[in-house]
């Protein structure tokens, strides 16, 4: 996707706020269990069923989640509900979750720390660009990868260590400098950006859907991001929930443990431009 399309660039600008919009921690969790209540919930009743999240932390996620649009509440202290834009996401988690289950081998988890494992993954900023200029022109070396995309160098090296950290990229050999090359998973994103380029429709007059393309089936075996091991052991003691989306059983959200793996620093960075 060459900087000069300027509707492609756009397509990503889109993709990446969509992704930015959900990329702080526990987001997917507490809009996932404001629906399963279907209909009026409180705070306390968000923070009951998600007791590994502090009440601070479900508080600010849910006011965020009403100035996003994704949750309406009538007047302060009133009870919150999923909008009918929070409601209309139930595609873009369902693609996430696909293309999670099917490229990338991450053990038990539940099924919204699987949607919020693959948007950290993918919410920084260029990776859809990125993504996207590597799937049309092929492997690509450095400076090519720069000219093509409009993005400095420094922070482009950056990107790619990221996204290579991440199960999207690999080098096409051991030799320096050798091109990047999506790997599988990087390469079966279209489903996860068209959800997402669609459900930011409403913003994008005169852009159309198409139903979310069905992905092939290719483990890779790429960890899960840091910061999910957090969360593992009070899942286990955390009741069912229903996933906004498509109904996930029981069994999904009441799970063996996973082992720790290693944290960041900050689990959730801030998007860096």
């Amino acid at each position: 996707m060459p900087p000069t399309d300027t509707t492609a660039a756009a397509s990503a600008q889109r993709i990446e706020d969509a992704l930015h919009q959900l990329s702080p921690y526990w987001t997917v969790w507490v809009l996932q269990t404001a629906a399963q209540h279907h209909g009026p919930v409180r705070m306390t009743d968000v923070s009951t069923a998600l007791p590994f999240i502090s009440e601070q932390h479900v508080g600010k996620r849910l006011g965020q989640l009403r100035d996003g649009g994704l949750l309406t509440q009538d007047r302060p202290r009133a009870p919150y509900q999923v909008s009918a834009r929070g409601q209309s996401l139930t595609p873009v988690f369902d693609a996430l979750s696909d293309w999670s289950q099917q490229h990338l081998v991450l053990g038990p988890v539940a099924a919204a720390e699987r949607i919020e494992d693959a948007v950290q993954r993918l919410y920084l900023r260029n990776t859809t660009t990125v993504a996207q200029t590597l799937q049309e022109r092929g492997p690509q070396r450095l400076v090519a990868l720069a000219q093509q995309t409009g993005v400095e160098t420094t922070l482009l090296s950056q990107r790619l260590l990221r996204m290579q950290e991440d199960g999207l990229l690999t080098r096409t050999s051991s030799d320096r400098p050798a091109p990047y090359a999506l790997t599988p998973a990087g390469q079966a994103l279209a489903p996860v950006y068209d959800a997402l380029d669609r459900w930011t429709a409403p913003f994008a007059p005169g852009r159309s859907g198409t139903p979310v393309q069905a992905a092939v089936r290719t483990h890779t075996g790429v960890p899960l991001r840091p910061g999910a091991d957090r969360s593992a052991a009070a899942l286990r003691r955390s009741p069912a929930a229903t996933s906004l989306g498509r109904n996930v059983p029981a069994a999904v959200f009441s799970h063996a443990p996973v082992p720790p793996v290693p944290l960041r620093a900050n689990p959730a960075p801030q998007r860096s431009r």
